[in-house]
């Protein structure tokens, strides 16, 4: 029985590891496009905006929050950028902000 207890244990440890990863990811993308976004809408402070679209991803489970908080700001400011073009943006810095975490 021991067995089975220590194998459940690691199962949920690395549960819990691979969440946490999943976590600092999507908050590090967020950052990351929270600056690209900043530099398109000519944002005089980007980390602040940055710090915005990472609070945004607070308001509801998943990601649509941060691509409805984008579009509406770039609507506001006339930036063209359509809801494809965000997504596919937010799938390329999920790849570059794993990669950030792994390496430290």
């Amino acid at each position: 029985m021991t067995g089975m207890q220590d194998r459940e244990k690691a199962f949920e440890a690395k549960f819990a590891l691979d969440e946490e990863l999943r976590f600092k990811s999507e908050a590090r993308r967020n950052k990351l496009i929270g600056l690209w976004a900043a530099g398109l809408l000519g944002k005089q402070d980007p980390e602040a905006y940055a710090r915005e679209v990472v609070a945004a991803d607070f308001e509801e489970a998943g990601h649509e929050d941060v691509v409805r908080k984008l579009r509406a700001d770039f609507d506001a400011a006339g930036v063209a950028q359509t809801d494809e073009q965000i997504r596919h943006k937010m799938v390329e810095l999920l790849s570059e902000a794993i990669s950030q975490i792994e390496n430290g």
